[in-house]
């Protein structure tokens, strides 16, 4: 299967294109690019040295991938962005390689960026992600598999969503996102489960009242954080999700989301 370059299109000599790939009019793909079979690149992308691009992939008119990262401590180092197969980027997206941190930016497989997404340096994108327009985040951000994202909401540094979260459009995430939660309001908080996305992702009824009860520990009692993970590991049964979710408030560094505050 040979490769499709636009005439207008500059691509570097040193990039190393897979079967099927298509480059669009006036695109740059620049040295030290990898991108790999039946990838297709649209009009106006810029892909920068470094990019790590998987099979199947569908990336828009003027996405910028792989440019340097808008950190004052990066100092030129090699680094590198990292895109799994099937993943869609979509118009104006700007996705930026890593510092010495971590090495390099990661997306994972079946994602989908809508337009205008930042991917900032460092961070780290699960699978089967979902990020809706104009979702702008910090650097070193973690995503794990299966959350979504609303429009416009803007993630601060460092922070980390656990995975099948759904988090509102328009809101600012400043604390860690536990897994399987929906989280809305300003200051952005505990919501509920994630009961339709859970549902549609074929988890079983036992698991998702494990779940519930767990977050009924965290939010519903009158216990604080530590105290509600203790009576979870005596209490609740320990399954794969309550484990990842005892495992994720015990690693958070910036806290995790509170309950929401009613109005009286």
């Amino acid at each position: 299967m040979s490769v499709n370059i636009d005439p207008t299109a500059r691509v570097d000599s040193k990039a190393e294109l897979g079967d099927g790939v298509s480059i669009g009019p006036f695109t740059v793909i620049e040295d030290d690019v990898v991108i790999g079979d039946g990838t297709r690149v649209g009009s106006n992308v810029i892909i920068a040295t470094g990019a790590r691009i998987g099979k199947g992939c569908r990336i828009h008119h003027g996405a910028a991938v792989s440019t340097i990262p808008q950190d004052l401590k990066f100092a030129g180092e090699k680094t590198e962005l990292e895109i799994g197969d099937a993943t869609v980027v979509r118009e104006f997206a700007t996705l930026n390689r890593g510092t010495k941190d971590r090495w390099k930016t990661v997306i994972g497989a079946n994602c989908l960026l809508m337009a205008y997404v930042h991917v900032a340096h460092d961070c780290l994108i699960g699978n089967n992600v979902v990020l809706a327009n104009a979702v702008n985040m910090g650097g070193h951000v973690t995503i794990e598999d299966y959350a979504i994202v609303g429009g416009i909401a803007g993630i601060h540094q460092f922070v980390r969503i656990g995975c099948h979260a759904m988090i509102g459009a328009m809101f600012r995430v400043m604390k860690d996102v536990p897994p399987y939660i929906l989280a809305g309001q300003e200051p952005l908080s505990y919501e509920g489960l994630n009961i339709v996305g859970l549902k549609r992702r074929k988890f079983s009824p036992q698991a998702i009242a494990a779940i519930k009860s767990a977050y009924g520990c965290i939010y519903d009692s009158k216990l604080n954080v530590s105290q509600a993970v203790e009576k979870i590991k005596k209490e609740i049964t320990l399954t794969d999700e309550v484990k990842h979710i005892i495992e994720f408030i015990e690693n958070s560094e910036r806290g995790i989301v509170g309950l929401r505050q009613r109005q009286n």
